[in-house]
């Protein structure tokens, strides 16, 4: 009886253990941890959050259709000598403060964690009404929010651009999904789609008791602020379906766990909103046969000859190894 005591107090002391893993990563990027769950065997991938000061502010731009639409605001002759008020700097003029414009916001980034990518054959409605089996590409993930969002200070004197950054947290934050599997090779990318009839078959086969959420579902469960390691977090399933079986290098990208985003503008004054996004890379050694006995791995493979690795880094477009990043796109 104490013998088995102690296997149960030793389980549970290994499953609530987190350690870091040695991934490749760029100094700039925190390393990613692995932990072990009680409710899901086998280990779950951790990214932590990673909001910067930079995201809380967008400029100095120019409002150009206030400009444009209010031409009587301009400092002009002959009321006017060169264009200057009397007294103040031209700086200090309306038009000129509306060229030299800074937008501050909020932002808060989720934690996201994930269990390995893997396959299963399940039987999937089609729109006839019929059943059909086919092979379902899945990744079971879990988000938290843990607080520390970053705003601007009341008093935001400072020499930085963005001036003096506090931390707030919040009750519960959102988190509205997009999920992409991206193939390097060929350039085709595949939506997370949505399918009831998969989900029980893949909580039940990952051991997931939590409740399990697709990513429509996902977006409308609050996610609380975790101040405990051990908070449970929740739970959401990606799945695509027709992925190409010769697929061996790609990414999987997950917007919607940050608010930050960057302006682009271009020559003809088009702007352009990209969302910071996070990739995941993933490479499948494996070919087309008995695809569910492929192991997916995370992480991009290591080659000593340098050609062979360059070869393999410019299918990501990186120029040297990295298990995950954050992009614009």
């Amino acid at each position: 009886m104490k013998s088995n005591l102690f296997i149960v107090a030793a389980g549970l002391l290994l499953a609530l253990t987190v350690q870091p893993i040695l991934s490749g990563q760029d100094s700039k990027l925190p390393a990613v941890r692995v932990e072990s769950t009680l409710f899901a065997p086998g280990t779950v991938t951790i990214i932590p959050p990673q909001p910067t000061a930079e995201e809380t502010f967008t400029g100095p731009i120019a409002l150009r259709d206030f400009i444009d639409a209010h031409p009587e605001i301009a400092w002009k002759a002959p009321e006017f000598k060169d264009g200057r008020p009397y007294s103040d700097p031209r700086t200090r003029t309306l038009p000129e403060m509306a060229r030299q414009v800074i937008l501050r916001r909020e932002v808060y980034s989720l934690e996201f964690a994930f269990k390995p990518l893997r396959q299963i054959y399940a039987d999937v409605p089609q729109p006839d009404g019929r059943m059909k089996r086919k092979l379902i590409w899945y990744m079971v993930f879990r988000v938290r929010y843990l607080g520390g969002d970053l705003r601007a200070a009341e008093d935001s004197s400072s020499n930085t651009p963005y001036g003096r950054i506090e931390a707030v947290s919040y009750k519960s934050r959102r988190f509205l999904p997009l999920i992409v599997l991206s193939n390097h090779v060929t350039g085709k990318e595949y939506l997370d789609r949505i399918l009831p009839a998969v989900k029980d078959v893949i909580a039940t086969r990952e051991k997931i008791t939590a409740p399990l959420y697709n990513t429509v579902e996902i977006s409308s469960q609050p996610i609380k602020l975790a101040t405990d390691p051990s908070s449970p977090g929740v739970w959401g399933l990606a799945t695509w379906e027709d992925v190409d079986p010769e697929i061996d290098f790609f990414s999987v990208y997950v917007s919607g766990l940050t608010n930050a985003f960057k302006r682009e503008e271009s020559k003809d004054n088009k702007v352009t909103l990209l969302k910071k996004t996070l990739q995941l890379n993933f490479y499948r050694p494996g070919d087309t046969m008995r695809q569910t006995d492929d192991e997916i791995r995370f992480g991009i493979p290591a080659f000593s000859n340098a050609k062979e690795q360059k070869e393999i880094l410019d299918e990501y477009g990186l120029t040297k190894r990295l298990d995950y990043q954050w992009v614009y796109r």
